[in-house]
């Protein structure tokens, strides 16, 4: 574990702001005095967050996929932000639910360029200014997925383990500095992902997205607000790694002692989960 460092009352920076994780970790952020500045591709989600701010807040829509823009966006954050810059969150993500038989290349493209690069643009954007003011963190959100693989979702685990290769990798050359790169996992979260998901089968067999839509709710248990709570305790007490849910941290024990049946033993369990 690394030192703790203090991110309440310092600039938040989040991406994919408009809703989920990003939304409750904005508003949390301000709650506890920090200015946010948020992006989103959806604009109206994106001013609905931050209508329910009080506090400084500053928002742009923007493609997370687009490097130019995040670089300009980070320009702008470092001209306007009030306060230091105490983390950085790499939150925007989609998936698509698809075997890799049957899945077109451009659905994999859109999970990777915004799961993957998007983050990597992000890292690249404010990597340069937290080195300059000489601490902050890079907080880069992975999943419960990028731990493990799981059947239609080829295209998301691959985009979450390569934010997990990349933020380990990142950790490693930072240390002995005060700039910190720091991967999430959340398990099953509240949020609009399988919504707004492009969907052709789930793991199921299943053709009709309502379905794999109400498996999802039955599964994601962990509210938004208590993502964005785990996240900012984590990185205020110096975690590297943050597991958000007890499924997360069931999945990471399981994978650490059955690195290759963890799918044989959940597949057992499932039906309890699903109740």
């Amino acid at each position: 574990m690394s030192s703790r460092i203090t991110v309440s009352g310092r600039t938040a920076v989040i991406t994919g702001a408009g809703s989920g994780i990003g939304r409750a970790l904005a508003q949390r952020m301000a709650a506890h005095g920090s200015p946010v500045a948020l992006v989103d591709w959806d604009e109206e989600g994106l001013e609905e967050t931050a209508a329910s701010i009080s506090g400084p807040v500053l928002h742009h829509k923007l493609d997370v996929r687009d490097r130019q823009a995040q670089f300009a966006f980070a320009a702008t954050v470092k001209e306007w932000a009030p306060a230091p810059i105490g983390m950085v969150v790499n939150n925007a993500g989609v998936t698509v639910s698809q075997s890799v038989a049957g899945a077109a290349v451009e659905d994999d493209e859109w999970v990777m360029d915004v799961n993957f690069w998007g983050v990597i643009h992000g890292i690249r954007a404010w990597l340069p200014i937290l080195q300059e003011q000489g601490e902050g963190a890079l907080v880069n959100v992975s999943s419960i997925f990028g731990l493990i693989g799981w059947p239609t979702q080829a295209a998301y685990c691959a985009s979450k383990a390569a934010v997990r290769g990349f933020t380990e990798s990142l950790r490693h050359e930072l240390r002995g500095t005060n700039v910190r790169a720091i991967a999430v996992h959340p398990g099953g979260i509240a949020t609009h992902i399988v919504d707004n998901a492009r969907f052709h089968v789930d793991d199921q067999g299943n053709t009709d997205h309502s379905v794999l839509q109400q498996d999802f709710n039955k599964v994601a248990r962990t509210s938004p607000e208590k993502a964005a709570k785990t996240i900012h305790d984590g990185v205020e007490r110096g975690k590297d790694r943050i597991l958000i849910g007890p499924d997360a941290a069931l999945t990471s024990l399981l994978v650490r002692a059955a690195p290759v049946r963890y799918f044989d033993i959940i597949k057992r369990l499932e039906p309890l989960v699903r109740r």
